[in-house]
């Protein structure tokens, strides 16, 4: 993503492929594609595929056909999850000799698209120095300053996402006059949990106990962070013994599709029985916090430290 820019204004490629957990990067992505694109009457030159309007020939049709009232035309496949072997290798073909007025660009939080020859920008969370970069540059721009602390724990807070920073800052800009400090930050950002449960549940599945731990740390402990843990080892073992797609597992557990795509992932770091044992344990946990025979908190560190030695 960092170098997106200075690659756009030396060539615009046949097609981009998006990838990483950053969801505002897509469109930070996406902004800068159309802008080198210069892209006009985007109703006819703007073409997009989701899961409900993906077909895999009209796609192909789509890519050779030429814009109207503009020089560039884009084709955007955004995070389609399921397509044919036959679907691939058109595509591969198509790419061999592109339509040079189109732009395919391809969101791909799945990493479904990795069988393609294109240019990859990354949309995966970038580090703290970078961040802080960004962190600056904006405030800078509503003359406003951060102290070094106050960026950090800005970071933390939202575990480095972007797009949860973005928010964060855009709050920020109007409760604060001039400096943003440490107490600033601690009372008006809030934690995103449930991003941060999830970054738990990936730590946990590698064995990654300082992570883990670290993480933890971070969070609240209370009734609801006990229940987005639980929630969240509950789906990975659904997961993992279910035959069901992942569309149909999302419906009955009331969930989106990508969760169940993304529990499947991390699910192939425990064999089933640990998922089974983790999934016992986490039941009898919460009837211990239920029946007052065991506190929140030292529930969530019982049930962490259990699942890093099953």
């Amino acid at each position: 993503m960092k170098t997106l820019k200075s690659r756009l204004q030396k060539k615009i490629e046949a097609s981009y492929v998006v990838q990483g957990e950053d969801i505002l990067l897509y469109d930070k992505a996406l902004e800068l594609i159309k802008n080198a694109c210069n892209l006009q009457l985007e109703e006819f030159n703007f073409i997009v595929f989701d899961e409900d309007s993906f077909n895999e020939q009209t796609v192909l049709d789509s890519l050779q056909t030429l814009p109207m009232g503009s020089d560039k035309k884009i084709v955007l496949l955004k995070n389609i999850s399921k397509f044919g072997e036959n679907f691939k290798k058109n595509l591969r073909e198509y790419l061999k000799k592109p339509v040079e007025s189109t732009c395919l660009v391809i969101f791909d939080f799945f990493n479904k698209f990795d069988f393609l020859i294109s240019e990859k920008v990354s949309a995966k969370r970038m580090d703290n120095k970078s961040l802080e970069g960004i962190v600056r540059s904006e405030l800078k721009s509503h003359n406003k300053t951060i102290t070094d602390l106050a960026c950090q724990k800005l970071l933390d807070a939202c575990c480095n996402y972007y797009s949860l920073i973005h928010n964060e800052l855009e709050k920020l800009y109007f409760c604060i006059d001039s400096e943003i400090t440490e107490k600033d930050i601690e009372n008006l950002v809030c934690k995103e949990t449930e991003f941060t449960v999830f970054e738990l549940t990936d730590a946990l599945s590698k064995k990654d106990a300082d992570k883990a731990v670290a993480l933890l740390n971070l969070m609240d402990k209370d009734t609801k962070t006990f229940t987005l843990v639980l929630n969240h080892f509950r789906r990975l073992f659904f997961a993992s013994i279910s035959d069901k797609t992942d569309a149909e597992l999302a419906a009955l557990l009331g969930v989106k599709e990508y969760a169940i795509t993304k529990a499947r992932a991390i699910s192939k770091n425990f064999t089933k029985l640990q998922l089974k044992n983790i999934y016992e344990m986490s039941n009898d946990v919460d009837f211990y916090i239920k029946n007052g025979q065991m506190q929140v908190e030292n529930a969530l560190y019982y049930l962490i430290f259990g699942i890093l030695y099953c």
